[in-house]
């Protein structure tokens, strides 16, 4: 499944990253420490956070996640969706509870 296709189905907001929609989404990570995502999250996974910041877009990056999932309704911050631009990763966004949200994408990635 694509980070399109998700974004799609659950309804998020792009914020930025456009060019990195069409990436295929293998798994989720759910964290807001960042040192935690750096060490156990795995490439091609969406990352689900409140955090809002440009260091989510290093992390990001750095692990070569598929997307940044943002919740409560929070947005990220200008210089990280510049980043998000910059490396085609999408920043996207959910009014969602982080728990609710996490098992949405979880049931999407493992029907069948």
């Amino acid at each position: 499944m694509t980070v399109r296709e998700i974004a799609e189905k659950l309804n998020l907001r792009v914020f930025s990253g456009e060019a990195g929609l069409d990436r295929e989404v293998t798994g989720g990570y759910v964290s807001d420490l960042l040192s935690d995502v750096m060490g156990f999250a795995k490439d091609g996974s969406v990352w689900v956070t409140l955090q809002t910041h440009k260091n989510v877009m290093a992390i990001a990056t750095l692990k070569e996640l598929a997307a940044v999932v943002i919740v409560k309704g929070f947005e990220p911050e200008e210089d990280a969706k510049e980043v998000s631009e910059e490396e085609g990763i999408p920043i996207l966004g959910s009014s969602e509870q982080t728990f609710e949200l996490a098992g949405r994408i979880y049931n999407l990635l493992n029907r069948g």
